[in-house]
């Protein structure tokens, strides 16, 4: 096994110099978008001109318009990406905030050429069609090319979908920028053990609500509740007209299903997606056993909506960044040597955002930066072992788009629910790791209550999540919901979604939910808890075939962004997706955790 190792005394700010220097104010970055803006207007251009190929030897004009459509798509990524983590290492940057804007609309001028490029395929007749995507040149793409044929043909005129696309920039996503500006204002009042009083960002006050010292978690969730009152009819105004637009657009388009969209971007069928909540809703006795049980613990009769994700055990230990670091990369090195060497290349290369500091954004994530083939994580780290799982979390993400590199562009497009898979199986090998090595039986039940916590994360609160957001966009049909009545949506979905169990809910959940406010992909919850299961089917797996597995995963990986999630289980894994036997030999081993937990407390 290759040896990997982390540099001591690592920084915990990322470097953005390596990408574009300058920050905010980076001339290079400058000149990028001017650069980009050009070649999406050149391609515009071409494309406006262009028909649909009569015959095979017509399509061959086109080779070189899809090799610009690939390079301005890695451009339109890697240009969001760097303002995304512009924006998030300091909300008060308003040079960043501006460069969000024109990033929109390069983006925007993105998918209008798309919309043009996907008109002459879905005007293409259907026998140079077939011959069209059997070339050599085009085979590795054909899935992609068959998938933006047939979503033109669901859609409006390109003129239509252009019109939407521009007016989308300071419509809809404006809207979803607003947010970002809402939460940027809000500020968590807290007061320590000594009484000394600070306000803190809301990333800051996030951690704080997974405190070890229920007194601390029940003193920040009443402010952190204030706190998101005072601005919830801001995020109404927001939330109700980003799902007015799309659901107009929907209209227009002849879609009655709001699912339709984010079930095609996760390229994944209803009864998928049904089967998935179904083997999930037989299983949830056990989870409600367990927060009961978790209830006892603490010395509560029923838990309240701030327990939930608590530690059980007070603890003042602190996991410092470097210690994690480490043991992330030498227990990845146990499953693949190439997951770890990758991990330690990103550490080590400044690629990850974690210091706790006021004027972060709140919240995680990984970002893909394909031009420059590297990718930034951004989290807040405060030395629990809820963050050290974040961190392996985002790292299966940087790892599936490293494995994604030399693909071809359009393949390089996997959608979020097999995003998630990469992540949550990081954060697997981890945890089971961490839990074989345990030396007593407090730090076993500490880390198996994680695990089993991260069950419930993904079974309840998400279907909480999934049960508002469905319901909210029915009622959304018959006109505009203020925010009472968006608050008693929300507490009805987390009781239903938690069988009761809790004493205390979160109503304003909804308001302090950035994903509910984001304008790229639509219902931005069930993907989640797929990923969860399916990494978990994909890990039972790995556990029954053992040492080789890993160049198996890899593959599985890489397949991510050309076929759909059905084909890519059955391929694979041989499994059905559609039927009960995948999901029920993944949550086979969610249970198993939740009963050893159960007997070990007993």
């Amino acid at each position: 096994m290759k040896q990997v190792s982390v540099n001591d005394q690592l920084v915990e700010t990322w470097n953005l110099d390596s990408i574009f220097p300058g920050g905010s104010a980076s001339a290079e970055f400058a000149k990028f978008l001017d650069e980009l803006s050009r070649s999406l207007t050149e391609l515009y251009s071409a494309l406006k001109q262009a028909s649909a190929p009569r015959n095979v030897e017509e399509t061959r004009a086109l080779d070189q318009t899809i090799e610009g459509l690939q390079s301005a798509q890695a451009r339109v990524l890697e240009a969001s990406s760097f303002v995304e983590c512009l924006t998030a290492q300091d909300q008060h940057d308003k040079k960043a905030v501006q460069l969000t804007g024109k990033v929109t609309s390069l983006k925007a001028a993105m998918q209008n050429v798309l919309t043009l490029f996907e008109s002459l395929l879905r005007d293409t007749e259907d026998q140079v069609w077939l011959e069209w995507i059997a070339r050599d040149e085009i085979a590795p793409i054909a899935f992609i090319m068959n998938e933006k044929r047939d979503s033109a043909r669901e859609k409006l005129s390109p003129e239509l979908e252009s019109l939407a696309a521009d007016l989308a920039v300071d419509g809809y996503h404006g809207w979803g920028q607003h947010y970002d500006t809402i939460v940027s204002k809000v500020g968590v009042d807290f007061t320590d053990d000594e009484g000394k009083k600070s306000t803190l960002s809301v990333g800051q006050a996030a951690n704080k609500l997974s405190d070890s010292d229920r007194s601390v978690r029940e003193r920040t969730f009443v402010e952190w509740e204030k706190a998101w009152g005072d601005v919830a009819d801001y995020s109404a105004d927001t939330l109700n007209r980003l799902a007015g637009f799309r659901l107009k657009l929907y209209e227009k388009r002849g879609w009655e299903d709001a699912l339709k969209e984010p079930l095609q971007i996760n390229r994944m069928s209803n009864e998928t997606l049904d089967m998935m909540w179904q083997v999930i809703e037989e299983n949830k006795p056990i989870f409600v056993s367990y927060l009961e049980r978790k209830a006892k613990m603490l010395g509560v009769e029923q838990l309240s909506w701030s327990d939930v994700d608590a530690p059980l055990a007070k603890s003042e230990t602190k996991i410092s960044y470097q210690a994690a670091a480490e043991d992330i990369v030498k227990q990845f090195g146990k499953f693949s040597p190439k997951m770890a060497d990758f991990a330690a290349e990103a550490f080590n290369r400044s690629w990850i955002e974690a210091e706790d500091r006021p004027g972060k954004r709140p919240g995680g994530f990984c970002t893909s930066l394909p031009v420059s083939k590297q990718t930034r994580i951004f989290m807040t780290f405060g030395g629990n072992y809820s963050n050290v799982s974040t961190l392996a979390h985002e790292l299966g993400h940087a790892y599936h788009q490293y494995l994604m590199e030399e693909l071809p562009q359009f393949n390089q497009d996997y959608a979020m629910n097999v995003a998630e898979t990469a992540s949550t199986f990081a954060e697997m090998i981890l945890a089971d790791a961490l839990l074989k090595n345990a030396e007593s039986k407090e730090e076993k039940l500490a880390l198996l209550a994680e695990k089993v916590q991260n069950s419930v994360s993904f079974f309840m609160n998400i279907h909480a999540r999934f049960l508002f957001e469905t319901r909210f966009y029915e009622k959304r049909k018959s006109g505009m919901l203020d925010a009472s009545e968006l608050s008693a949506l929300m507490e009805e979905a987390q009781r239903e979604a938690f069988h009761g169990v809790l004493g205390k809910y979160h109503p304003l959940f909804w308001t302090s939910k950035l994903h509910f406010y984001i304008t790229d992909v639509p219902f931005y919850n069930f993907p989640y808890t797929f990923g969860y299961m399916f990494s978990t089917g994909i890990y039972a797996r790995a556990l029954k075939e053992g040492e080789g597995f890993a160049e198996k995963y890899d593959a599985i990986l890489r397949d991510t962004g050309r076929m759909t999630v059905e084909e890519l289980a059955s391929k694979h894994l041989n499994a059905d997706l559609t039927k009960p036997d995948f999901w029920r030999e993944a949550m086979a081993l969610a249970v198993a955790d939740a009963q050893m937990f159960l007997n070990l407390t007993k």
